[in-house]
């Protein structure tokens, strides 16, 4: 008797579309690697608002406009927005999300459950944070996110699989006779890997988010918001440098070798300060705004010549207590800024040899000057 093998592969996709139907709940989307980063499902807040029962306090359209920009709801004068805005004083980036990227988002934090710890070494790690007295920075520390392939690796190794063996048995063994299942395995199965590509190359060399923990807790919103410390002071060579540069233990201790209990973290901190010092041991500090290697990106000419303002790039630093990378830094990004940015030619001595744009001013020519006016967009400004 002939044997109808047709049935395997459909229940096999079948079997696997409810997997993961039955997982999706604990499955994030690639777009919540940008959410995460700054939100939490039921920890609390971070950067912004913990995201637990949105969906029940929001409608769904509200939620996608408020998500694709913020700002925009906020410059409009919605009340729930300029509530949420005045509350975290960090605005939320634009994201370029569809609608139906936007509502995987919101169904991944409706259905969302916390998975268990595993590990009772990290629930150890993180009742000693709150007992040194920073809650907040705990609570950063419990939120893993993912950045890159970890949230679609699982998707993209078992669809890589059924499209290989699809093509075997197409060819070869031909254990399934109708090859309108191969047919439909193969496509699906590129369909969707083609999809987790694009999506991962478009996010390499991108952190918009990335707030990582630190040798030492140290508040910005402490130091430069309440204490009204310039940014200069810490990051000296911001004026002469492509670098702002992170400050020695020399210059934290201008203050720290008086200033030796803090208000939030007692002694903890400080003393890991100071122990840097005795020891002559520098302090690791990890870099949160990284920009790739082919990029060529100059704080001197920004801050001197562009006369930017450090928040332009880096947000409300003064009001973080954990420093966030609020801008995505990519190129787009980058581009836009420069097309629209005018460039103030007036008493800036870094511009006299512009002589023709000078001209046009002149004479009506050219009403302002942009920064793509004097090559800002040409690829070899920033590539190299």
């Amino acid at each position: 008797m002939k044997r109808n093998y047709t049935i395997i592969p459909v229940f096999v996709l079948f079997s696997l579309l409810f997997t993961f139907n039955l997982n999706g709940q604990n499955t994030a989307p690639a777009e919540w690697a940008t959410c995460g980063a700054c939100h939490t499902i039921g920890k609390g807040k971070v950067v912004g608002p913990d995201l637990k029962g949105i969906t029940e306090k929001r409608d769904e359209a509200w939620l996608i406009s408020f998500i694709r920009s913020s700002q925009t709801m906020v410059k409009a004068g919605d009340a729930e927005a300029v509530k949420i805005f005045d509350e975290f004083k960090i605005p939320m980036p634009d994201n370029n999300f569809t609608d139906e990227q936007i509502k995987g988002i919101l169904t991944y934090i409706k259905d969302y459950k916390e998975a268990p710890k595993a590990e009772p070494k990290e629930e150890k790690a993180v009742e000693t944070s709150q007992a040194d007295g920073h809650e907040d920075d705990a609570t950063v520390e419990t939120h893993d996110v993912t950045y890159g392939t970890g949230n679609t690796r699982t998707v993209f190794i078992v669809f890589l699989l059924l499209f290989f063996f699809s093509l075997i048995d197409l060819g070869f063994t031909k254990i399934i006779k109708a090859k309108f299942i191969h047919y439909i395995i193969i496509l699906t199965a590129l369909f969707i890997i083609g999809e987790i590509v694009y999506v991962e190359a478009a996010a390499l060399g991108r952190q918009q988010g990335y707030s990582p923990d630190q040798p030492i807790w140290f508040s910005h919103k402490v130091h430069a918001g309440q204490n009204k410390i310039e940014c200069e002071y810490c990051h000296t060579t911001a004026y002469e440098s492509r670098h702002a540069g992170i400050p020695s233990t020399a210059v934290c201790m201008n203050c720290h070798n008086v200033v030796k209990t803090g208000a939030v973290t007692g002694e903890v901190e400080i003393k890991k300060l100071l122990d840097s010092w005795e020891n002559k041991q520098a302090i690791e500090w990890v870099q949160v705004h990284n920009m790739p290697d082919h990029v060529y990106f100059n704080h001197a000419q920004h801050v001197n010549a562009g006369k930017c303002e450090c928040e332009e790039c880096h947000g409300l630093v003064e009001e973080m207590d954990r420093v966030a990378q609020v801008e995505d830094l990519s190129m787009g990004w980058c581009l836009d800024c420069h097309r629209t940015t005018m460039v103030q030619f007036e008493e800036n001595n870094y511009y006299d040899s512009f002589l023709e744009l000078h001209e046009k001013l002149k004479s009506g020519e050219k009403g302002v000057i942009t920064v793509e006016d004097i090559g800002g967009t040409d690829c070899s400004a920033c590539h190299y």
